[in-house]
């Protein structure tokens, strides 16, 4: 098997293939939906987690928020494999050859496993040095520490998610991993009061409760998930003799995987800074920030949605030579976002407090919510299409420009001028809310730029998958 080159292929323009905008259109939208109320219902369990934890005290409530970032930094690489393994299982479908979607699908398979297992001792081992190194308070360190410790042994759990998930939106079904999810997410949800507060015989966990909820439920999805992928239905199978890694496609995958996900990794390190900027402030600015961002990530979960079924499209199309198709999922993709999100923004602008004392009623915490949510609602708009663009990139294994973008956003900008204008200006915790602006609005008026060049429809010859 030959892995893609980079050097530019013509590939010849093609009608819609007999299928109309409308009827592209409803496919775009039967592929996001069900991802977007997957997304939904996983951010309403967050919402769920911090209004419990919320109850318990401030301190448990910061928890979560502090250790978010440092999962999120050992999970992107797993992430980003995964959407690599989508976008050449996208074109294999494109291409119309089964047996090298469920080869992908047994390369991805080991090589997420292997990941997996590796940054759970990773995670286990540097808890501790990295919570010193985010300069968290004292008073919250030991429940941060405790729900760190549980949560890396997710990290497998949650891979195995991946590869179902990656495999089954690459063939355009979404609905199943939406199913799968709903049943972890009320799982979640169900176990989360009982073992945060405790009821008979079960003991009040507090933080660690929160924690293992969250284990147990995604034991039960990863139960489910590999009786599938071992079933063959859905047209996909995981066997053993696709699992032993190929060096031509290990190399395929990293190609497109590693640029997006070394981007975000050192994105999310960069917003490992930002928490330590944020932590310093105290207790309430960092309630403030945890709450602020459930809720703005609930109302962008549409285009996170958009932006994998953009990406599954974009593959399909490029996978059978049509980048007019791909370019039009694209179109529609990002005209539908900006009627969403604009909405959406305008209801944290004007109602923020009211959101913010939903979750706690501490009158500094929800002073610092609103004032977040005056500033960083617009900058969410441009950061909804510059998603839905990275989609685009993604499904036509165009990873250079994510990486690029996630990095200029964080440590060209963000990182910056946090600490230009809340320490060298003196603005306090408004100088990280005005950091997110601006970083939001300057990298999607660079992805816009990227994306009309083209690049991305040309960077693998559908030949060589």
């Amino acid at each position: 098997m030959e892995t893609a080159t980079e050097t530019h292929v013509t590939l010849p323009r093609q009608p819609l293939d007999g299928e109309s905008p409308r009827t592209l259109y409803g496919r775009l939208l039967k592929l996001a939906v069900p991802i977007m109320a997957g997304n939904f219902v996983h951010t309403l369990y967050n919402m769920a987690d911090t209004w419990f934890l919320g109850k318990l005290s401030r301190e448990a409530l910061a928890a979560p928020s502090i250790a978010f970032n440092i999962i999120m930094l050992l999970t992107v690489f797993g992430g980003a494999f995964a959407s690599a393994g989508t976008t050449l299982m996208a074109q294999a479908k494109g291409k119309g050859d089964s047996d090298k979607i469920n080869f992908y699908l047994g390369q991805m398979a080991s090589l997420l496993l292997i990941t997996a297992g590796s940054l759970t001792v990773i995670g286990l081992l540097l808890a501790k040095p990295l919570l010193a190194l985010l300069q968290v308070p004292a008073e919250v360190y030991e429940y941060t520490l405790v729900y760190m410790r549980i949560m890396m042994l997710e990290i497998p759990l949650m891979f195995v998610a991946f590869i179902l998930g990656g495999a089954l939106q690459a063939t355009g079904n979404s609905f199943t991993p939406f199913k799968i999810q709903l049943v972890t997410v009320t799982l979640n949800i169900i176990l989360d009061p009982l073992l945060i507060f405790g009821l008979g015989p079960i003991p009040a966990l507090g933080v660690a409760g929160a924690a293992w909820a969250t284990v147990f439920s995604r034991a039960v999805s990863a139960v489910i998930a590999v009786r599938l992928l071992l079933s063959g239905r859905y047209g996909i199978r995981l066997q053993a003799r696709h699992m032993r890694l190929r060096r031509d496609s290990v190399l395929l995958l990293a190609k497109i995987g590693l640029p997006s996900s070394f981007g975000h990794a050192i994105s999310t390190l960069g917003f490992t800074v930002m928490q330590g900027a944020i932590n310093s402030f105290g207790t309430a600015v960092i309630a403030a920030a945890g709450v602020g961002n459930r809720i703005i990530g609930l109302f962008n979960m549409p285009a996170m949605g958009f932006s994998q079924a953009t990406a599954t499209l974009v593959g399909q199309s490029l996978g059978a030579r049509n980048i007019p198709k791909a370019r039009l999922v694209v179109k529609q993709s990002l005209l539908t976002i900006l009627i969403f999100i604009t909405i959406a923004m305008v209801l944290t602008f004007f109602f923020g407090a009211s959101l913010v004392r939903f979750f706690v009623d501490d009158a500094e915490t929800i002073q610092h919510g609103v004032a977040q949510f005056r500033i960083v609602s617009l900058s969410v708009i441009f950061f909804a299409l510059f998603n839905v663009l990275n989609g685009a990139f993604q499904g036509g294994g165009d990873t250079v420009p994510v990486m690029a973008n996630n990095i200029i956003r964080l440590w060209g900008l963000r990182v910056p001028l946090i600490y230009l204008l809340c320490f060298g200006l003196a603005w306090g915790p408004v100088g990280i809310w005005w950091s997110m602006f601006w970083s939001n609005l300057v990298v999607t008026a660079i992805a816009y730029y990227l994306y009309r060049t083209g690049r991305w429809a040309h960077k693998i010859n559908p030949d060589r998958i």
